[in-house]
């Protein structure tokens, strides 16, 4: 293998300890274990079909030519998209350091302290702009958040309506277009009816449950609901407001008014357009609603030595503890980009935002003047940073297109011929000057020079805000490049990442997110694109992608690809409608029912719901695999109204089941559908695939199998790949015509989170077919490396028929429980202070550990691990032989921090050493979890979402 390549780089073990690993197992080569583990029946005929891998020097040679080809303009479009500056130390410090965008949902908070105050200071934000009560650590997009919001208000339905099947929502017809497009995909399987009008015709009667408006709406104009709030009040609806964040540092906020909930997207906060995202939307709401709320929240709590502490609040709403029961399939938030906008908040404080939103008022109320006075008449009255103009007779919209384009700027045009311009923080002194130039020379008419920033507000005073907001300390203190640089690295020591080790979470695949990969996510070629410019400007972007949907339509052997989910989950919802309208196109209007295996992601129930369905779960046998009679039985049971089948392979419980095909056959045979999780694709590139054990639509998971990374929990890109017969469905989208006539749009861009979709691309492209398929390999020849070595201690749950694993494994750790009370969270919080993440805690099996080590991981990483968990096994049989105390232990007290190890007091019948240095390896680079164990019982009780003063935690 030449040194060269990419694929020498991307996985970890060496040829000579390959080798070694192989003796281990005690098989001769890693196609002998390949052939253990795999089915023989369902490994591919021929290999795949892509090019041969790049070295990373002709990758990059590759992008930089495909970033030349997207042409960057100065866009005036708006419609949720803005240009804005990403001040370098946030670009430099958190969007190109692994620290940050390699880390893990913080499920284990001990570790995530740093990201958790970053999302705690983002949360804080947007309540205190938003002037409402509740906030959570973000949701996918705006348009998908106003889904959220909308299904929120139908489950906040008084007794009284939902008794009476309440079930309208008046939606603003000023609304963003791609907004209402997801709103109406949301809608039809929840039997939820949209009324879309002018908010002057809004009527609230008795079976409406909320209305939708957009603030300022999508014409630019800035309009009071005050009253429509009382309206709806009154009438027991809610109401939902869609707002421009940064508009509402110098608008009254709708909490002010008395909005139940306001959602939006803080891409304007420091976080490039993407050509359409990842973009962190926010998500507010009234207190009385936080057990219903969608998404993570972030929460302030105590650890055990009374110490200020964060974690995730309430998290008995996570889906894979609900599943069918769940309100809401979110399970990936935009972590990494809320995180950015929350520290552009902390860097600029609530002065910066107020100057950045007053100057782009006045740049536009400028503009205004000085195009008024050449003939147009503006048609908003009151505007932030809008405005829309109708044309004078002698003047032609397209000369106002061709010269606005001949100085590369794009503005939006309206159907009616009207032409509106929306403002944003790049606008300068030559921008307007060009914008001005742009319309007097369509009229034919002379223009002034203007030379000096605007000022003056055109806003009527009692639109304007009055009320203070981010007066807490974080958001006032930071403002040198100097202290931000240092509050940056502060909150970063007290995370761990694939930085510090490996993260072995089974499912989740934290693997390698390659320098190669990530370096175009900075390029202004890609970032700097709305998603609604000509596509002739992106010519770069649309080349890659649709070398990438042809790449993943191979991989998968599936005919045609969307990228547009822009989560995992979202892909599953996506794929389960794609498959809805399928029936519905034959007239199988009854097929509803979708058959889930009991060992399935809690999102499979929780999407199926969303799409509809209804949900029967199929029983696992003694072995861990889906048990054949009763899949069977069931879709012999409901063979009439049998919609789908939502399996994952290899299984949630790590395991390649041979019946598979048999499976897709039975769903085939009555009239329903086979959708594959696409969450263990590590185990399948290059081997399998979906088209070939006979599904017929999955979604794959960038964020894991193609190395997207998960950003402390989030971007997550989810597209599906479907079979011919399911083409035609695939989603669509109201403004950009992105190659599907399906389906109404999941998401609110149209080609998704587009701007990290150069990372798979890269990733492809350098591993190419042969690199792909041994990335496959090494992924399964460490996870039965790591099995072989653990099975004797812990024991490995489940293994296929010839005793092995495929890409993870589950240890069982319920025997050790029975016998020495210690539990699997505790040998998680333990495993801290050998300075590892935890594997994926009590799921998909209670009692256990789930295991994925990835192919990136080198044989010295992984004994590292093992080495670190026969420790821990050790001590756990000392607490049973009494060697150490059963209730006062290193795993009961674990975490350990510095401050409990150096205290002057230490009462613990173990040593200060084997807390903190059981290993000796553990002296050259020691983690030190910033805080002991979390009471979470404590925080729920006492539920703090801001950076409000906390001062006692006793």
């Amino acid at each position: 293998m030449a040194s060269d390549k990419f694929v020498a780089r991307h996985i970890g073990p060496r040829e000579q300890e390959i080798s070694e690993m192989l003796k281990k197992i005690g098989v001769s080569s890693v196609d002998e274990l390949v052939d253990q583990t795999v089915p023989e029946n369902i490994r591919l005929e021929r290999p795949l079909q892509l090019e041969d891998g790049l070295t990373e020097r002709q990758y990059y040679r590759k992008i930089l030519g495909l970033a030349k080809k997207n042409k960057v303009f100065n866009t005036y479009i708006g419609m949720g998209y803005y240009d804005t500056i990403t001040p370098a130390v946030i670009l430099r410090n958190v969007l190109e350091n692994p620290v940050w965008y390699t880390s893990y949902t913080p499920y284990q908070a001990e570790i995530s302290q740093g990201r958790l105050e970053a999302l705690l200071n983002y949360q804080t934000m947007v309540c205190e702009l938003t002037a409402m009560e509740l906030a959570n650590a973000s949701l996918l997009d705006e348009a998908t958040a106003a889904a959220e919001a909308m299904i929120m208000m139908s489950n906040a339905r008084t007794r009284e309506k939902a008794k009476a099947g309440a079930n309208v929502l008046l939606v603003d017809q000023q609304i963003w277009p791609q907004t209402l497009d997801v709103l109406k995909t949301r809608a039809v399987p929840l039997e939820i009816e949209l009324k879309v009008l002018d908010v002057a015709d809004f009527q609230f009667t008795d079976e409406v449950i909320g209305a939708m408006v957009q603030y300022p709406n999508a014409n630019g104009e800035v309009v009071s609901y005050a009253g429509l709030v009382e309206k709806a009040h009154a009438a027991d609806a809610k109401v939902a407001v869609a707002a421009d964040l940064l508009s509402l540092a110098i608008l009254i906020p709708p909490g002010e008014w008395g909005a139940d909930m306001v959602f939006g997207s803080s891409q304007r906060f420091g976080v490039p357009m993407g050509y359409g995202g990842p973009h962190a939307a926010f998500f507010a709401a009234r207190d009385a609603y936080k057990r219903i709320m969608p998404g993570r929240i972030i929460g302030v709590s105590k650890d055990q030595h009374g110490n200020r502490a964060l974690r995730m609040a309430l998290q008995t709403r996570e889906q894979h503890i609900k599943r069918e029961r769940a309100t809401s399939n979110i399970c990936t938030a935009q972590a990494l980009l809320a995180t950015m906008a929350g520290f552009y908040a902390v860097y600029h404080g609530p002065e910066g935002i107020c100057q950045i939103a007053d100057r782009i008022h006045c740049i536009a109320a400028l503009l205004e003047k000085e195009i008024t006075a050449l003939g147009y008449l503006q048609l908003n009255r009151n505007y932030f940073d809008t405005i829309r103009f109708a044309l004078p007779k002698y003047v032609k919209r397209e000369d106002i297109e061709w010269l606005s384009l001949e100085l590369e700027m794009n503005f939006r045009y309206f159907e009616n011929g009207e032409v509106g311009l929306s403002i944003d923080e790049t606008t300068n002194l030559d921008d307007i000057n060009w914008i001005i130039e742009v319309f007097a020379k369509a009229a034919n008419k002379p223009f002034p020079r203007i030379r000096q920033y605007p000022d003056g507000c055109t806003i009527d005073a009692n639109l304007m805000r009055n009320s203070a907001f981010m007066q807490q300390e974080v958001f006032n203190k930071y403002r040198s490049e100097t202290e931000m640089v240092r509050y940056i690295k502060k909150l970063e020591h007290r995370d761990i990442s694939l930085t510090h080790s490996m993260i072995p979470l089974g499912s989740c695949t934290m693997k390698l997110n390659a320098a190669t990969e990530m370096l175009p996510l900075s390029w202004i070629e890609f970032g700097g694109m709305h998603p609604f410019v000509p596509k002739n400007q992106a010519r770069g972007y649309h080349e890659m992608m649709e070398e990438l949907r042809r790449d993943l339509a191979e991989i998968t052997g599936f005919a045609d690809v969307s990228l547009q989910p822009n989560s995992g989950a979202a892909g599953e919802y996506a794929g389960l409608m794609v498959i809805r309208e399928y029936h519905l196109s034959r007239g199988d209007h009854q097929r509803n029912v979708v058959l889930i295996p009991a060992s399935a992601h809690g999102t499979n129930p929780a999407s199926a719901v969303m799409a509809g369905m209804e949900v029967v779960v199929v029983p696992c046998d003694e072995r861990g695999n889906v048990d054949l009679d009763a899949l069977r039985q069931n879709a012999e049971m409901y063979k009439e109204t049998l919609s789908a089948f939502m399996v994952t392979y290899p299984s949630t419980h790590g395991v390649f089941e041979s019946s598979i095909i048999e499976m897709c056959d039975i769903i085939h045979q009555n009239g329903g559908q086979v959708y594959m999780d696409g969450a263990n694709m590590n185990a399948q590139v290059g081997l399998t695939n979906p088209k070939r054990i006979g599904a017929d639509v999955c979604h794959l998971n960038l964020h894991k199998t193609f190395a997207i990374p998960h950003g402390g929990g989030g971007p997550g890109v989810g597209p599906i790949a479907v079979a011919e017969h399911l083409v035609a469905f695939l989603p669509s989208h109201p403004v950009m015509n992105n190659g599907h006539i399906g389906i109404t749009a999941v998401s609110a861009a149209p080609w998704g989170s587009a701007s990290v979709l150069p990372i798979t691309y890269g990733y492809i492209k350098m591993l190419g077919a042969d690199g792909l398929k041994r990335a496959t390999e090494i992924a399964i020849l460490n996870a039965n490396y790591i099995a072989e070595s653990l099975k004797s201690t812990y024991g490995i749950l489940y293994t296929g028929e010839n005793g092995r694993v495929a890409h993870e494994m589950i240890l069982e750790c319920r025997h050790l429980k029975a016998e020495s009370g210690i539990t699997e969270a505790d040998i998680a919080k333990r495993l801290m202070d050998y300075g590892f993440h935890a594997p994926t805690l009590s799921f998909p099996v209670h009692g256990t550990l789930m295991v994925e080590p990835t192919e990136s991981e080198s044989k010295h990483e992984l004994d590292r691990f093992i080495e670190a968990m026969d420790s821990i096994y050790q001590e756990i049989q000392a607490i049973m032989a009494g060697k150490l105390d059963k209730a006062d232990n290193p795993l009961k007290n674990a975490p350990h921090t510095a401050e409990a190890v150096t205290s002057d007091a230490w009462a613990h019948p173990y040593s200060r050493q084997q807390a903190a240095f059981p290993l000796n390896w553990l002296k050259e680079n020691k983690y030190w979890p910033p805080v002991g164990r979390i009471d979470d019982a404590f925080g729920d009780r006492n539920l703090v979402c801001t950076c409000a003063s906390t001062e006692s935690y006793q």
